[in-house]
């Protein structure tokens, strides 16, 4: 019987959950590895011939395997091709289509990620599931809640894309390298003797395109609507057309270049509207907004927010996360004022609201206002 009892821990093939499994092991957990195919590996070999392509590659599984049996631990491979096609590929591109700018790691690791390990997890008698997100977990005594807060690592914390995960999901997960740096983990990797994947670079790239281009493979997918959604007018914020575009979904707020246009300053997409096909553009002042409503609200660190809270709040997973006041407007809606208006609001994004490293609640940003 092992110290702690099993562990499982979805491993990628890369440096960060190689060394998050690794470090179980040493703990005294019972490790049990699984990596998860989540799509179509020789669609990286048409999209990168011969190039590395992000994670979740034929090879990365190898890669993950080679490790459990370099420290004596079982592996699995789970398939969940059709499960992400639904819950992830398919509401990427149907958020697009909605005129909105999805985030499919949000998406697949509050849909599908935790949902597919925490059942594994019972299978194979698992108590504890693991990832080698860059985050921190804790139970606070006052209030016997999971606290998700932000990891160490200022540079690589994850917390802005785990803020979806329930209460009862977070009470079973280990999050091994939230107190570590990048630096620190590949490190860690050589001293393991896993050279193999200490030196992987990391992945930026949605894994499903792996070609980094999102508008080909919203044609691809959805080819008769986005060919009939070309020629849609540019306009400017009073209404004026000052040109034709190629369809709303292939924009996205904030966006600068490819626009097609030459309006003597520099032109940004300020609003997509999905039910006249009409993209919206002008100068960078026209970019900044100061309230939004959120819904699909996970409230993490409190139960509710019904009383007006003062937060920082995150917009994009890049975001530093500025000033604001969050309250609730309903069991799954949220309100959030900042301090001073933030650039590029975009709906179909999330919102996550922190108390100073600790999540407090997230949601999806649906709608945005001066």
């Amino acid at each position: 019987m092992s110290k702690h009892g099993r562990a499982l821990v979805a491993m990628s093939g890369g440096v960060d959950s190689s060394v998050a499994a690794v470090l179980l092991h040493e703990e005294g957990y019972e490790v049990v590895g699984i990596t998860m195919k989540t799509w179509a590996y020789d669609e990286a070999a048409r999209a990168k011939p011969g190039k590395q392509v992000g994670c979740c590659s034929l090879d990365d599984m190898h890669d993950a395997r080679a490790v459990a049996l370099r420290f004596g631990f079982s592996h699995f491979v789970l398939d969940l091709r059709d499960t992400f096609g639904a819950h992830v590929k398919d509401t990427f591109a149907s958020e697009y289509l909605a005129g909105r700018t999805p985030n499919p790691c949000v998406l697949c690791n509050t849909y599908i990620k935790w949902d597919a390990l925490l059942r594994r997890a019972d299978q194979l008698g698992c108590d504890t599931i693991a990832t080698g997100h860059y985050a921190r977990l804790r139970r606070d005594d006052a209030s016997g809640r999971i606290v998700l807060s932000k990891g160490l690592d200022a540079n690589k914390d994850q917390s802005y894309v785990l803020w979806g995960m329930p209460q009862e999901q977070l009470a079973r997960t280990r999050l091994p390298l939230g107190t570590f740096d990048k630096p620190t983990i590949r490190q860690m990797a050589h001293a393991y003797g896993l050279d193999t994947v200490a030196a992987k670079p990391d992945s930026y790239e949605i894994c499903f395109i792996p070609d980094d281009d999102y508008r080909g493979y919203l044609r691809r997918a959805e080819p008769e609507k986005t060919a009939a959604l070309a020629g849609g007018p540019m306009v400017l914020s009073d209404g004026t057309v000052v040109g034709r575009h190629d369809g709303y979904p292939f924009y996205t707020v904030g966006q600068r270049h490819g626009l097609g246009v030459a309006l003597g300053y520099p032109a940004y997409v300020t609003h997509l509207d999905a039910a006249t096909n009409t993209v919206t553009v002008g100068p960078k002042a026209e970019l900044y907004r100061q309230t939004l409503t959120a819904d699909g609200v996970n409230f993490v660190k409190v139960p509710d927010l019904r009383d007006e809270a003062a937060v920082v709040a995150k917009i994009r997973s890049r975001d530093e996360g500025a000033p604001a006041l969050a309250w609730q407007t309903g069991d799954d809606a949220l309100a959030v004022a900042f301090a001073a208006p933030r650039a590029a609001i975009t709906p179909g994004q999330a919102v996550v609201l922190y108390e100073g490293d600790d999540v407090l609640a997230g949601g999806w940003i649906r709608s945005v206002e001066g």
